[in-house]
């Protein structure tokens, strides 16, 4: 396809951005399950093991906040096989890591480059016909986080036969071949920002204080997503506890059963082309809400309790977040990587704050703090409802 043509996504095309983009963003979650080897490889404590999983988030914050926008204004193809290359260099970096220090420069440095999927979910929306915009939104979704699940369930085993490191080193090789593959089946796009970078940046604030629904948007996801990375930063913590005696590949088999969820975003998408996507969310948080109580209360002893509230937290997830990018990409069609930039920005802060509370509640209060903090992000999250509800008495 090219710019001449008819700017239609074939199947070929949106599979292959749907695996792409969990593809990549396996990247920011391969180190959680295997914490505890590292832990080991370094010798140093649980708290100091938090560093990776809190400035994985935070790079990608960063560069969701730095780099994104770049997708206004340059040919989208490119930068989806660049970004895709130097991600590729960042694992290889974790994969060769002699200490600590190293290994926390090289999980900032994961989370800022690894901007592929950001990069694919608008244009993947610009190029959907706009009565297909949501299940496509949702399909490409199911992608994300279908990749955020299962590379714990991918690491999980592959780190237990062969070791973290040879994880990260087969992530970069994987993302090679994806790169090459990309460059040769996306169509080319045309750049619908022409002003300077700076001017470029400056737009998104101007965008989130124009914007209302952006900003409570940015509200729920974040603190959704916050209380979803407490719980995967920690569980391999709680795996290995003297109540489970459980490791790595537990976590992994929790991903899986996690992914189960991700299987809802296209007939969520659907939902959302028909009706209110705000509706969706309240569900989401109610479902969320729901999970960390089960995990509270009976999780600490429970396997199954466990396995139930991850499947009620990865639907709650998975429906929110689509509902929340469907209200966001309406808004201005020719400003959507600059729309998901101040969304996907506050989404993965809210989520490197998450795995920091997880990580100080869990060294703290153990389990029972964890999902404390949780379920204090989803009470913060929600807070526009119970205004409105107030607002209604």
């Amino acid at each position: 396809m090219t710019t001449n043509q008819e700017e239609t996504l074939s199947p070929l095309v949106l599979w292959l951005m749907t695996i792409a983009t969990g593809v990549c963003v396996a990247n920011l979650y391969y180190c959680q399950p295997l914490l505890h080897q590292m832990q080991e490889t370094f010798n140093v404590t649980p708290g100091q093991m938090g560093a990776i999983p809190t400035l994985t988030q935070l790079g990608y914050a960063v560069g969701m906040l730095f780099l994104i926008p770049l997708g206004d204004q340059i040919e989208k193809r490119k930068l989806i096989f660049v970004s895709t290359l130097i991600s590729a260099l960042t694992l290889v970096g974790m994969t060769l890591s002699p200490n600590l220090l190293t290994a926390t420069i090289m999980s900032f440095l994961i989370g800022v480059t690894t901007m592929t999927p950001q990069f694919i979910i608008p244009f993947a929306v610009h190029l959907a016909p706009a009565e297909k915009r949501g299940r496509v939104l949702g399909m490409v979704m199911s992608g994300l986080l279908l990749g955020i699940l299962l590379a714990r369930t991918v690491a999980g085993f592959v780190g237990a036969e062969y070791g973290w490191r040879f994880m990260f080193g087969l992530a970069a090789g994987v993302l090679v071949v994806l790169a090459i593959i990309l460059r040769l089946v996306l169509p080319v796009s045309q750049p619908s920002y022409q002003g300077s970078y700076v001017k470029l940046i400056h737009s998104v604030w101007t965008l989130v204080k124009e914007q209302p629904v952006l900003r409570e948007s940015m509200l729920f996801g974040s603190m959704l997503f916050g209380a979803f990375s407490a719980f995967w930063a920690t569980l391999i913590y709680l795996m290995e506890s003297p109540a489970f005696h459980l490791g790595a590949r537990a976590v992994g088999l929790f991903g899986l059963l996690g992914a189960a969820g991700a299987l809802t975003a296209p007939i969520i998408g659907r939902l959302s082309d028909k009706k209110s996507p705000r509706s969706a969310i309240m569900i989401g948080f109610i479902l969320m809400a729901l999970s960390f109580i089960l995990y509270m209360t009976l999780g600490q002893n429970s396997l199954i309790a466990l396995s139930i509230g991850v499947l009620l937290m990865d639907i709650g997830l998975q429906g929110s977040h689509v509902s929340n990018q469907s209200r966001v990409f309406s808004l201005i069609p020719e400003a959507r990587s600059r729309l998901n930039t101040a969304y996907m920005f506050s989404y993965f802060l809210g989520g490197a704050l998450g795995s920091w509370l997880g990580s100080i509640s869990w060294g703290l209060y153990g389990w029972t703090g964890v999902c404390a903090s949780a379920l204090l992000m989803i009470a913060i999250g929600a807070l526009p409802f119970v205004l409105e509800r107030a607002r209604k008495a």
